[in-house]
């Protein structure tokens, strides 16, 4: 009955409007709606961070101007939705809940905006998943239709660093951090905080959302199990500061869920956002830093994927990397400065500048790799795997580093430029770096460095048994595949050498038999 009141008052409203109205008239909708969807699915969301806007088409196939008298949502204020009805957002302090007379032309159409914030908290205690459900409801003189709009939204752990109020804005807490390497800590403006003990295991019961930077400290190590997702704001990212560690040993998965893997991404869970790169900072190993291991992980949509500095005098290397993929990085997939890799079976595609830079000497150890760079966000400087001796800071000082030791074996090179191989020194220091049984694109079609010896080809105190220019046949490199298929050039030309040190492949397949280069063995692909 009241619904019944409430729908003649709003229609006597309307008329009496009508009878005001000389220019255009309209009449109270009495013919059903068409909707260019009948749900309308916003995609997966963290608590309490809001929601892409998603858009519903209202369309009026009659002849005659329509007002719509009402449409709302159907849990009221109540709602975790919002909508904005054709740039009208705020209607009576509804807040995007309700909205009275929409007029709608003859054979036109609107558009609604529809955006959700959700509190898990507020609809489940005991889930870290909630399926919300609400509708968009339209009334007419015959009743009403309605629009489903339905939302998952998953718990998470927040990491943020402190704030609090001063002048009426917020000061947010920042890292006291030595990022110079001399012992001392620094007061930065780098926003964030060192993790506590009781913050040093990420696990996979919920996924991990972190503002700022969350710092390792001296004497920590963070573990971070297998199937654990830790998702990243802008610039945000990972710290591990001097004499702390990260391991974050993934597993094999079985499925394409990838259910073992362990997987840093940005925090935007749409699937616009999916392979947009820049989304996040870093993970960041600081000069210092130790025993820091990543072993079946995906890093992707980074700034720079990992950054690590420092640690080539090490009598272990700095960071081992395993199983790894890096892709859709902003500037480097990995940054290295003066450091120490030992990688196998990793993988990196689509960098703003370099896939992998070995930057002020180092030491290298890369077998079974697939370092490729089909950058397709725009125009970049560096090929896909850069390797150099010297640092000059931003006064144009130049620094060398004697260290320079660099092992590449069974590995690809690749990438859509016609040079993705550069090794650059300064001063008479003599580079030592190999590469054996390798692919390496490097078409130097103006003879630019026809007569720089680090790149004849035939020198064999830098190259056994390279191959330049092959194709290696990579099934979709632009959608970051890069397996090869069965027309690769480069199926049994691995070294069994190198092969034993890694028999398994990324995909977990044996390679021992007959070794093809890069990460992956080669799949038959069906037509």
């Amino acid at each position: 009955m009241n619904n019944l009141i409430k729908l003649l008052s709003v229609v006597f409203i309307l008329f009496f409007w009508n009878s005001c109205n000389n220019d255009v008239e309209f009449q109270i909708n009495d013919t059903p709606l068409l909707f260019s969807k009948d749900t309308v699915y916003l995609d997966t969301v963290f608590t309490n961070i809001g929601s892409s806007t998603y858009n519903l088409k209202v369309y009026n196939n009659s002849n005659k101007n329509i007002l719509i008298p009402e449409i709302k949502l159907s849990n009221g204020n109540d709602s975790f939705f919002r909508l904005n009805v054709d740039g009208i957002y705020n209607q009576n302090d509804d807040e995007g809940k309700r909205f009275e007379s929409i007029e709608l032309l003859a054979n036109d159409s609107l558009y609604i905006f529809i955006e959700t914030t959700i509190d898990i908290n507020e609809i489940s205690s005991d889930q870290n998943s909630f399926l919300y459900e609400d509708k968009i409801e339209f009334l007419n003189l015959n009743g009403a239709q309605d629009v489903n709009l339905i939302s998952l939204v998953k718990d998470a752990i927040f990491i943020y660093p402190g704030r609090y109020e001063n002048e009426e804005q917020y000061i947010y807490e920042t890292l006291e951090i030595d990022f110079d390497g001399d012992g001392i800590n620094e007061q930065t403006e780098v926003r964030g905080r060192y993790l506590d003990e009781n913050e040093l295991i990420f696990t996979n019961e919920k996924p991990y959302v972190v503002y700022g930077y969350a710092a390792v400290g001296n004497g920590q190590e963070l573990i971070i199990e297998k199937g654990s997702r830790i998702h990243f704001h802008d610039n945000s990212g990972l710290i591990i500061a001097s004499g702390g560690s990260i391991k974050a040993n993934g597993e094999f998965s079985q499925n394409q869920g990838l259910e073992n893997e362990i997987i840093f991404e940005g925090d935007r869970l749409e699937p616009f956002f999916e392979n947009i790169p820049g989304q996040w900072g870093a993970i960041w190993l600081l000069d210092g830093s130790i025993d820091n291991e990543f072993n079946f992980c995906t890093i992707k949509n980074a700034s720079v994927g990992i950054y690590t500095t420092g640690g080539a005098n090490y009598d272990n290397f700095k960071l081992d990397l395993r199983n790894v993929q890096i892709y859709n990085s902003s500037n480097f997939g990995i940054l290295s400065l003066s450091s120490s890799i030992e990688a196998e079976n990793l993988v990196i595609n689509k960098s703003g500048q370099s896939s992998f830079a070995g930057t002020y000497g180092g030491r290298y150890k890369l077998n079974h790799c697939t370092i490729s760079n089909f950058w397709n966000s725009g125009i970049r400087q560096f090929p896909s795997i850069l390797f150099n001796n010297f640092f000059i800071d931003s006064d144009n000082n130049e620094y060398v580093n004697e260290l320079f030791d660099v092992d590449v074996s069974n590995s690809i090179i690749y990438g859509n430029q016609n040079i993705e191989f550069l090794v650059e020194n300064l001063s008479d220091v003599d580079l030592d770096f190999k590469l054996i049984n390798t692919l390496v694109k490097f078409d130097d079609v103006n003879n630019y460095f026809e007569n720089d010896p680090k790149y004849d080809f035939s020198n064999d105190q830098y190259y056994e048994n390279l191959f330049d220019n092959l194709l290696p046949g990579f099934i979709n490199p632009v959608q970051n595949d890069l397996r090869i298929d069965q027309n690769s050039e480069v199926i049994g030309l691995g070294s069994l050498e190198f092969a034993i040190q890694t028999p398994y492949d990324i995909l977990n397949i044996n390679r021992t038999a007959n070794s093809d280069l890069g990460a992956y063995q080669h799949v038959i692909i069906e037509d």
